[in-house]
């Protein structure tokens, strides 16, 4: 590993909890990220563990025999494996997981069973020309994709959906105003401190995130949708700044 990767210990590189390691502005999934990541998004992400089953009593509506389901920035496996041992009854249903992070992909595959009818593709969303399929599934992902991208990566979503087909989103959101956005800021910081988070760490951790993780407020979110082409929309989870979209084409 090199001295100019953002993970490396060394007084240079902020402490952001869990040992990891990350610059100003430089957050990175890459690196020894994978090895402390679902620990770190534990304490992290509120519910997270919960949104994970929610989503998989979610596909019940929308995986039948022989679907895809693609699931965008699948980081670690972690949500795949619950999906697909979920649907484990189901016949011919296929799972793609995709990730722009080669260290990530590298995690997921090492979780992979033979028998799991999955693939795990190194690949840039953005980019990535889809399969027709019943669902998308996206767990706290397009909030790391430039805005300038998001638009065009929601319409692409939108077409790729079988008619009936869903998206289902997992976001952290902004306060409607900056009164609400405020209290949301303190409560989330709360709840990181409630969890062991140090106040240095929970700093360093925003600071490296600055033009890396830019919320929406639930709002902008769904104007995306709306100009995708979505018309049935329902928030399904929200807890402060965090929100879960069910968007049926």
């Amino acid at each position: 590993m090199s001295s100019a990767d953002p993970n490396v210990e060394s007084e240079n590189h902020p402490e952001a909890g869990d040992s990891i390691r990350a610059n100003r502005g430089h957050w990175s999934f890459g690196g020894d990220v994978p090895k402390r990541f679902v620990e770190h998004i534990r304490r992290s992400v509120p519910m997270y563990d919960e949104g994970h089953a929610l989503v998989c009593q979610l596909s019940d509506f929308f995986l039948r025999s022989d679907s895809l389901c693609y699931e965008i920035g699948t980081s670690t496996g972690e949500l795949m494996a619950r999906l697909v041992d979920h649907n484990r009854h189901k016949t011919g249903v296929r799972f793609v997981g995709l990730d722009n992070e080669p260290a990530m992909i590298e995690a997921a595959k090492a979780r992979q069973r033979p028998e799991d009818p999955v693939n795990f593709e190194l690949t840039d969303i953005v980019f990535k020309e889809l399969d027709p399929c019943d669902l998308i599934v996206g767990y706290y992902t397009i909030q790391f994709i430039a805005p300038k991208f998001r638009q065009a990566l929601l319409n692409k979503l939108y077409e790729s959906l079988e008619w009936g087909g869903a998206l289902i989103l997992f976001e952290k959101v902004r306060g409607p105003d900056a009164r609400f956005h405020d209290i949301n800021t303190q409560l989330y910081t709360s709840f990181k401190r409630s969890n062991g988070f140090t106040g240095e760490e929970i700093l360093n951790k925003s600071e490296s995130l600055k033009g890396i993780l830019e919320p929406f407020s639930t709002e902008g979110n769904l104007e995306l949708f709306r100009r995708a082409g979505f018309r049935d929309i329902q928030t399904v989870f929200k807890y402060v700044c965090f929100e879960g979209f069910l968007c049926i084409k």
